[in-house]
């Protein structure tokens, strides 16, 4: 599967919503091929380079899939677009094309089954409710409605404040529980690190 790549500053997970200005000439074109044929791009974390001007050098060889939701032209006269994530890939082979646009093949990555949520997993819900109260997260209007430990893992991911390399971990945990898990080993390690 041939899939153009976005490589951000950020981590996206399936599920989660991200706000993005497109004003590069190889961006508006992905972005109106994109809407043209009802595709996606995949979102891949720089890891060195810029997002702005040629082609980063070094990014994940994991990412996210993301599916166009929303447009508007912005105030300042540039091209906003509001973007899902859906599945997760691994880059298996690149090549920068004439205007810098990274093409990728890439590998879906099987998606265990969602699992209900354990007791255990309330302190982790009753933080995401606390964290969607936040205008900033309010904005992305993302889904409130927790129905399983895939979405809390996902959005718990994407939302805390953790190290781009913590957040690509997490991304390639394909297990919920897993993946829940890992999240709750981290917030005990800022914990301690807060109170050491």
């Amino acid at each position: 599967m041939t899939l153009p790549l976005f490589p951000l500053n950020t981590v996206l997970f399936p599920g989660c919503y991200l706000d993005l200005q497109i004003f590069e000439a190889r961006y508006l074109d992905m972005i109106g091929r994109c809407m043209k044929q009802g595709g996606g791009f995949g979102v891949v974390c720089i890891l060195d380079g810029a997002e702005v001007g040629s082609a980063a050098q070094g990014y994940a060889s994991i990412g996210c899939e993301a599916l166009i939701r929303d447009f508007q032209q912005q105030d300042n006269g540039l091209l906003g677009i509001r973007v899902e994530g859906m599945r997760r890939f691994r880059v298996t082979q690149t090549e920068v094309q004439k205007d810098q646009l990274l093409l990728a093949q890439v590998q879906w990555l099987a998606e265990q089954p969602d699992r209900p949520l354990r007791d255990q997993d309330e302190d982790l819900r009753a933080l995401l409710v606390a964290l969607a109260e936040h205008p900033m997260v309010e904005a992305l209007n993302m889904p409130r409605a927790i129905i399983g430990q895939q979405s809390l893992a996902n959005q718990l991911a994407y939302l805390l404040p953790f190290v781009e390399e913590d957040k690509l971990d997490l991304l390639a945990i394909d297990a919920p529980q897993q993946r829940l898990d890992a999240i709750q080993a981290l917030l005990d390690r800022l914990q301690g690190e807060l109170f050491a």
